[in-house]
């Protein structure tokens, strides 16, 4: 049987068992607080309880590896959405040790890609036309480091008010400690 068919069988019998009932809330972040962080799998609880954050306590933002590297890119744009429409007040960025975008091999990445279909044609083509695999791929050298710069974009955006506070952590995806890299003390 797929995955997929198996979450819905399960989803059906949570509907019809009014198992949502304990998980009702409205769009407003109780914390009015983002976090964005990675779509790492060894987080999917784990953060939400290290950390006391239950269902309706904030907005919750994922990619690869909790990189910002544009000010304008999809993830700043929903913590903007967060901000503006939904009452957030605080953002925290939260990176992880042992992160796969810290292993990034851009190259083999591509072969990869190769290798599942992908035609070699496609990718040169896509690289011809001002797409840099490096640039979008690459990974970071220290989960710190990445950290610092995603909060540095976001403190500096030209459309974040100055009220809000970005904050920058790491968590240890093994025992879900919590470690601060920098504090907004606004």
């Amino acid at each position: 049987m797929m995955h997929l068919q198996e979450m819905l069988d399960y989803n059906k019998e949570f509907v019809e068992g009014k198992q949502y009932e304990p998980y009702k809330t409205d769009s407003i972040p109780n914390k009015k607080m983002v976090v964005f962080t990675c779509m790492e799998s060894r987080l999917v609880e784990l953060l939400q309880r290290a950390l006391n954050i239950q269902n309706g306590d904030v907005k919750m933002v994922k990619n690869a590896g909790a990189i910002i590297r544009k000010p304008f890119d999809s993830i700043v744009k929903s913590i903007l959405v967060a901000v503006y429409n939904l009452q957030a007040d605080e953002v925290a960025v939260i990176g992880h040790h042992d992160c796969g975008m810290s292993k990034m091999d851009v190259p083999a990445l591509e072969k990869t890609m190769v290798e599942r279909g992908i035609p070699q044609e496609t990718i040169d083509a896509l690289q011809h036309s001002g797409i840099d695999f490096e640039d979008e791929f690459h990974g970071f050298e220290t989960v710190e480091q990445s950290v610092e710069q995603s909060v540095s974009i976001l403190r500096n955006h030209p459309l974040l008010p100055k009220n809000v506070k970005v904050h920058g952590l790491v968590i240890d995806p093994e025992t879900g400690k919590v470690d601060v890299v920098t504090r907004d003390a606004k």
